[in-house]
């Protein structure tokens, strides 16, 4: 079995070809291919995480989405005031799809 760890948006994902994978808003079209940065990659019992062998390593994806997440409500309320605030929060999303890891 063959997956990679990715690094994307400032979070690390474990990704294998195929896979769907939602990540923080990535600046492409809809059906345009993205190259993301591996971390580390398995390849059955051999792992790989040198640093210049990962610089030969490509994990491309297709992007299918531009979405945006589920609504976070944040409220804020001190007791005895008559303070209270709300705000709400919506994440920018991109849904890819991994076509190879090479």
């Amino acid at each position: 079995m063959v997956y990679a760890i990715v690094r994307a948006g400032g979070r690390q994902e474990k990704v294998s070809v195929g896979d769907l994978v939602t990540l923080d808003r990535v600046p492409a079209e809809a059906g345009s291919t993205i190259e993301l940065p591996a971390v580390m990659l398995v390849d059955g019992d051999k792992v790989t995480t040198a640093a210049d062998d990962l610089a030969k390593v490509t994990v491309t994806a297709e992007v299918l989405e531009n979405v945006r997440g589920k609504k976070v409500v944040i409220h804020k309320f001190k007791n005895k005031t008559g303070y209270h605030k709300r705000q709400g929060h919506r994440s920018e999303l991109t849904r890819v799809k991994v076509t190879s890891i090479a």
